[in-house]
């Protein structure tokens, strides 16, 4: 990558400029890397990753039994066959896909780690972003230094890095044992013989209770409310056949049509039946634990199916720990901590040795990252999202959220190809900038997220906001995507503009 040369609008010649810059080394990083190198051969980048791994949250979860909570045929690249045996995989094979992803791609060495963005300021006077980043030295030092470039990728994800979300529980200075939040899991923590109480109903905790049943004294999940839990195989036999029929490439893309599939008709039949949904994910409960089981009370939550996220376990695995007795869930409410534990609002006490608050996310949409377009500073909250990938009035910019109803890879494959298909048409143009329009004064907005999980509902004022129409609708349905981001226009609601004109040399005063 080359440095930028001096401009009439007073760019440093020392300034280091690339045509794209993706931030954040997650899958959706990746992805956006790929796609470029492959559509977009011709353009420089830079992968600015904050941490000193590749792999995003993949990297940072380090909690027992951590895996996907999608299966791996979805969540894996759309261009990269995901090849092991497990439909279901945990966090060091995700890991070790999304390296091999890179090398194989070409990126891995585009990544500079530790380097933090911080602000992001559009200037049309160069039609170029002046970036702002830190970057964190060996011995812990900071330093700041500029970046230009001509487009933003925003592959940050949607939660904080730096902080899980825990309530304020009455009494936790008296506890006497260990608390850890699953975020921050701490390397040197042996549950090995202690008793483990996991507070959360969550994927998080669905996942750490069978993973911690099998060495711990005792395990009991303790939840506020119940929530949707399904069991999925961990290995695809309709995969496995394939693969032994067809060529890896032909059996990954139909598994993967396969599984898209089911994810929407299960969604869509979950929001147009929902007592019919309530009724079959019940039955797959009942059908997993003991006879006489407290299902209403443990497993039948109070919403819809899908209003929160269903989560998934391989082959019961948590229904298994219950029933053998090795793990327990309790639905109650906690009254305080005790020295020796929990007391829950009914009476009942829970001793414990380690306290897991498995209690969820905190949201931090495009990586907190401060944004000025022409000296105006946007609030993100203000903004309308563009086909839930850009934002009305932020020129050159995308981000990536995937869905929260299916695989996050799914939409942001498709966010990483629209991207190209943008930059190209630009080029083919003339056009030095693309700015979303907003949606007229008659279009509903609503919050861009439409998940009624607590991390959601105590983030909305910091979102942006969508339309209920196209193109400012998300609609969570990747058929619909498919057709707006791939086939799609690309220059409906978009303002395009062609590069500023420069003045003549001799006019330039300095």
């Amino acid at each position: 990558m080359e440095p930028a040369t001096a401009t009439e609008s007073g760019a440093r010649a020392d300034v280091e400029h690339v045509d794209v810059l993706i931030v954040g080394a997650g899958i959706s990083g990746i992805s956006a890397a790929c796609h470029l190198r492959e559509r977009c051969p011709s353009k420089s980048f830079a992968i600015l990753e904050a941490r000193d791994a590749i792999g995003g949250t993949w990297d940072l979860f380090r909690y027992p039994g951590i895996r996907s909570d999608s299966d791996m045929f979805t969540l894996g690249y759309s261009f990269r066959p995901w090849e092991e045996q497990e439909a279901i995989a945990d966090g060091p094979q995700i890991l070790a896909y999304l390296e091999a992803t890179a090398s194989e791609h070409g990126v891995r060495d585009e990544i500079r780690f530790r380097h933090r963005v911080v602000r992001a300021e559009w200037s049309s006077a160069d039609a170029r972003w002046h970036v702002e980043v830190e970057r964190t030295g060996e011995d812990g030092a900071i330093e700041r230094f500029p970046m230009t470039c001509g487009f933003v990728c925003g592959c940050t994800g949607y939660f904080r890095y730096d902080e899980g979300y825990t309530p304020e529980f009455p009494g936790r200075e008296r506890f006497g044992g260990r608390i850890v939040h699953p975020q921050h899991w701490p390397a040197d923590l042996d549950c090995s013989g202690k008793r483990v109480v996991v507070i959360g109903s969550g994927a998080t905790a669905v996942t750490l209770v069978p993973a911690l049943a099998g060495t711990a004294k005792s395990v009991v999940q303790l939840q506020r409310s119940p929530t949707y839990v399904v069991s999925m195989p961990a290995k695809d036999r309709i995969a496995m056949a394939l693969r032994r029929r067809l060529p890896s490439r032909a059996a990954y893309s139909l598994t993967r049509a396969k599984n898209v599939a089911l994810q929407w008709v299960s969604y869509r039949a979950s929001r147009r039946f929902p007592r019919l949904m309530r009724r079959l994910f019940r039955k797959g409960v009942v059908d997993s634990l003991p006879a006489g089981y407290d299902v209403d009370t443990h497993f039948n939550p109070d919403y819809d199916p899908w209003d929160q996220r269903v989560c998934l376990v391989p082959d019961g695995d948590l229904f298994e720990a219950l029933a053998s007795g090795r793990a327990e869930i309790v639905t109650d409410r906690i009254e305080t901590f005790t020295e020796d534990g929990i007391r829950l609002a009914s009476g009942r006490d829970l001793e414990a040795d380690v306290i897991v608050t498995a209690t969820g996310l905190q949201m931090l949409f495009f990586g907190g990252i401060e944004v000025v377009v022409d000296g105006r500073e946007i609030d993100l909250s203000d903004t309308v999202a563009y086909k839930g990938m850009m934002l009305a009035g932020v020129p050159n910019l995308t981000f990536s959220v995937g869905y929260t109803n299916a695989s996050w890879t799914l939409k942001c494959d498709l966010v990483s190809k629209y991207a190209c298909r943008l930059i190209n048409h630009m080029d083919e143009h003339g056009y030095a900038s693309c700015t979303p329009q907003a949606p007229g004064p008659g279009v509903e907005l609503v919050p861009v997220v439409d998940l009624k999980a607590g991390y959601v509902l105590r983030s909305l004022d910091e979102l942006p906001k969508q339309g209920t129409k196209a193109p400012w609708s998300l609609k969570q349905n990747y058929p619909y995507d498919i057709a707006m981001l791939r086939w799609g226009p690309v220059d409906d609601g978009i303002e395009f503009s062609r590069a500023p004109s420069r003045p003549p040399a001799a006019a330039i005063t300095t």
